[in-house]
């Protein structure tokens, strides 16, 4: 802990214009690309499912990435994952590349051609991949959250720090969204005066899902499919389609998921986290009530609501009630801001509002930026592009692993809560709960051994 990265020496290096070199002066040249054709960067996925498909991969491939090397638990995915990459270079006459895939990431890091990983599994496989790449010395793209529980958070942290020549970037993509840049530059520069509240509205998951056990299929490794978690049969509605990517079963099974808190959570959570100036820190109070299914295969959470207090005294609220967006509010008004009907894929809910535009205000004056703002943020038009950009400039990326980690940690706390429906207190210093063995032993879960972060 003692290289900690103090939070006001963070913001100015992560800032546009004169951001500071957070890296050693001389870095091996495969960790900047120079090896690869052109000096692309080349990139191996970890993951080849929904999101890696719709997002992932075809965004790091239009910022100027070459995928070399897939990997997939299930190797009829890994497969189609190798098929896909080429056939998108094939599309819009780019060079088609070689492609090895794999079933082990682990065999697949060994690599020393490759610069950089996009990792996009479940959320209870971010972590353990992340780590391993960080320590092979590859750059990282993750997806959000960060892991399952509070713990493996921790862990992504320490290897990031363990590893400042290795740019990570956390997938929370609604930073490098042009609404959101705004919405959080109006309100650090004052425009609702201080903020008092933020309201946060999230969709809900059904319940359901076909809990009878089914033999599990030649092409998956089911085992490590299940990783640290604890070892529960097979059925198709606990993992993800065999046949096509639909929006997969393990989103909305508790031990793998804590449901949209952290599906969506993350994502609104990291933007009210950013517009009121508290990256590295976390809630110091949270109440939390939750509706959970008592039947079915499926165990996230339904209807909720989550009160979050922090140090400055200003209060989150989330509701599934509240329109999806995230509202700053003020003693001169309100800002609200969304991805209106962006959707990351397509299975996603929809997010607009008839109410409501993406960017909005109690007063449209609200949305007026000053000639010569006194904050001004790290701005990014494309997280991906940024991430590679990163790569080869040896700066921060617009979303690290410490400020992903603190996103996701405050959406693990509302999880707890949600479980243990009272009141509890929160050391955002220390990362631990105040005087609360129960909600402590909450932060970090029985994990298998030969899976364990």
């Amino acid at each position: 802990m003692k290289h900690r990265v103090k939070r006001r020496e963070f913001i100015r290096t992560s800032l546009i214009g004169g951001s500071a070199v957070v890296a050693p002066t001389i870095i091996p040249s495969r960790l900047l690309g120079a090896e690869a054709p052109s000096g692309r960067i080349q990139v191996a996925a970890i993951g080849c499912g929904r999101i890696a498909r719709e997002a992932d991969i075809p965004g790091v491939l239009a910022a100027g990435g070459v995928y070399v090397a897939v990997c997939d638990v299930d190797s009829k995915r890994a497969e189609l994952g190798r098929q896909f990459i080429q056939e998108w270079c094939r599309k819009r006459n780019q060079p088609v590349p070689k492609i090895e895939v794999y079933t082990d990431y682990r065999e697949m890091l060994k690599r020393s051609d490759i610069d950089a990983v996009t990792v996009s599994t479940p959320d209870h496989w971010h972590a353990k991949p992340t780590v391993d790449a960080l320590a092979a010395g590859k750059h990282v793209y993750v997806q959000k959250p960060a892991g399952r529980m509070y713990h493996e958070g921790l862990a992504m942290v320490a290897a990031a720090r363990a590893h400042p020549e290795c740019v990570v970037q956390f997938g929370t993509q609604q930073r490098s969204s042009r609404q959101f840049y705004q919405a959080c530059m109006l309100v650090r520069n004052g425009r609702i005066g201080p903020v008092k509240e933020i309201e946060i509205g999230l969709p809900t998951d059904p319940p359901g899902g076909n809990p009878n056990p089914m033999p599990v299929p030649p092409n998956l490794n089911y085992d490590m499919w299940l990783g640290w978690t604890p070892e529960v049969p097979y059925t198709e509605d606990r993992v993800h389609p065999q046949n096509g990517f639909g929006r997969p079963g393990w989103l909305r099974c508790e031990e793998y998921c804590c449901g949209m808190i952290t599906g969506w959570g993350v994502h609104h959570v990291d933007i009210a986290h950013w517009g009121m100036d508290t990256e590295l820190t976390g809630p110091v109070e949270i109440t939390a009530e939750a509706e959970f299914p008592t039947q079915g295969l499926w165990t996230v959470h339904g209807p909720y609501h989550v009160e979050m207090k922090y140090a400055n005294g200003v209060i989150i609220r989330i509701r599934n009630t509240y329109p999806n967006g995230i509202r700053f509010i003020g003693p001169e008004g309100w800002i609200f801001v969304s991805r209106g009907a962006q959707k990351a894929t397509a299975s996603d809910p929809t997010t607009g509002t008839q109410s409501l535009r993406a960017l909005d205000a109690s007063n449209p004056k609200l949305l007026e930026l000053p000639a010569n703002p006194s904050v001004r943020l790290y701005e990014s038009k494309n997280h991906y592009q940024n991430w590679l950009e990163c790569i080869r400039t040896k700066q921060r990326a617009i979303c690290p692993m410490e400020v992903g980690h603190r996103s996701t940690a405050a959406c693990n706390l509302a999880h707890i809560a949600m479980k243990l429906r009272r009141t509890l207190r929160f050391d955002p210093s220390a990362e631990r709960f105040v005087n609360d063995d129960q909600a402590n032993a909450m932060l970090k879960l029985p994990m298998r051994p030969a899976w364990a972060v």
